[in-house]
């Protein structure tokens, strides 16, 4: 199985943001496992996308319906700009009609996850490919998503009726990875409409979800009448006060992810802040509990959020000073080699996902210790980083 060819890899190394290191040495034997078990699902999702989370280990098939589905879409992306083999090209361009199919008949967007939907589908796509088709879609779903924006707090309502006070107001910290489906639509079509939303709420969750301690809330919520700030909750943490470590790592990859457009500093700074909180609660293996209140070997791990926190590091130090990023890259690389390791499906593995021991909702003890779809596509993401100066979807 070969990997990406030189001239895939030269096209990306003088991108903005990157920095030319060494691959670790586990790395090609882990892209190899990962392509392995990827053409091992591939005839059972041509048409499907796995559900976002698996039952017993086994992904089952579903339509177009979900928030997840781009993470599968993303994966065979990064498939392709590994090994240029058409097999993956040809499947996420049959999930690419799908996707605009999906977007132009409304099916399931009332959300604010049309980020995750269509930056890894459409946006990867475009940026590809040159697909029109998928630029169309995705600039539709960036329209739709700003019809989430509220004015008066400045931010974008994560899910529920826009027109019901009882759940209008809400952010949370995983609508950092969907800003720049928005920031994208802005540069796209020369409409600062989508600029400034995205803009102003990356400034809220920067004032209102990281916590002074740099632990982060799961969710805020904001008067969506007047703007003022009322009170941060969790969703899918321990507790109100804990910390829920996918939500810490949605905010260590987001806001260095919208530092590419914004060109803020204080956004590094604040990804390094919650960064040094996460790092410093890991149990030894240094793959995270699923909330950091815990730190102890026999809490269940959440490979997902690990895989999520590698990605944002290695975003973080390709923005910083070499000697202050390499903090930050050699973590994500000890998160990566311990994932590659110990909880990565290796040949004969039962199961049809990449990354075990996830968790999706530990409250509501949905997808506890499975494969979790956005854990499958970070670690990906994640090996094609550290393999090759990569250009995000995002």
């Amino acid at each position: 199985m070969s990997l990406a060819s030189p001239s895939l890899i030269a096209r990306q190394s003088s991108a903005p943001g990157t920095r030319n290191l060494e691959p670790p040495a586990f790395l090609t034997a882990a892209i190899e496992a990962a392509l392995a078990r990827i053409d091992s699902v591939l005839p059972a999702f041509t048409d499907a996308w796995p559900e976002p989370s698996s039952i017993g280990g086994m992904y089952r098939p579903m339509d177009n319906t979900e928030w997840t589905n781009g993470f599968w879409t993303g994966m065979l992306w990064l498939a392709y700009e590994l090994t240029g083999a058409e097999r993956y090209r040809a499947v996420a361009e049959r999930h690419v009609d799908s996707f605009h199919d999906r977007v132009f008949q409304r099916i399931n967007i009332n959300h604010h996850d049309l980020g995750f939907l269509y930056s890894l589908s459409c946006v990867a796509a475009y940026r590809l490919t040159g697909s029109q088709k998928a630029r169309g879609a995705a600039l539709e779903a960036a329209d739709r998503l700003l019809d989430r924006y509220l004015p008066q707090a400045g931010i974008i309502q994560a899910w529920g009726d826009l027109t019901d006070p009882d759940e209008a107001g809400r952010m949370i910290i995983d609508c950092n990875l969907n800003l720049p489906l928005l920031y994208w639509a802005a540069a796209e079509t020369r409409d600062a409409r989508f600029s400034d939303a995205a803009t102003n709420h990356i400034r809220k969750a920067q004032t209102f979800i990281v916590r002074p301690d740099n632990s982060t809330f799961h969710t805020f919520h904001m008067d969506p009448v007047t703007g003022e700030p009322k009170f941060g909750s969790t969703h899918q943490g321990a507790s109100d006060h804990s910390c829920w470590a996918r939500g810490q790592a949605w905010g260590i990859s987001g806001f260095p992810l919208n530092y590419r457009y914004l060109n803020d500093p204080t956004l590094i700074a604040t990804s390094a802040d919650l960064a040094d909180y996460f790092l410093a609660r890991l149990p030894d293996d240094q793959v995270c509990c699923w909330d950091l209140i815990y730190t102890s070997e026999g809490v269940q791990r959440d490979s997902s959020a690990a895989a999520i926190a590698a990605c944002g590091l290695l975003e973080l130090a390709a923005f910083m000073p070499e000697t202050e990023g390499a903090k930050y890259h050699n973590a994500a690389v000890r998160i990566v080699e311990s994932l590659a390791r110990d909880y990565a499906s290796k040949a004969g593995d039962p199961g049809n996902g990449l990354l075990k021991h996830g968790v999706y909702h530990m409250p509501k003890r949905i997808g506890v210790d499975e494969y979790c779809i956005w854990g499958d596509y970070f670690y990906l993401e994640a090996l094609v980083r550290l393999h090759q100066n990569w250009v995000p979807y995002w």
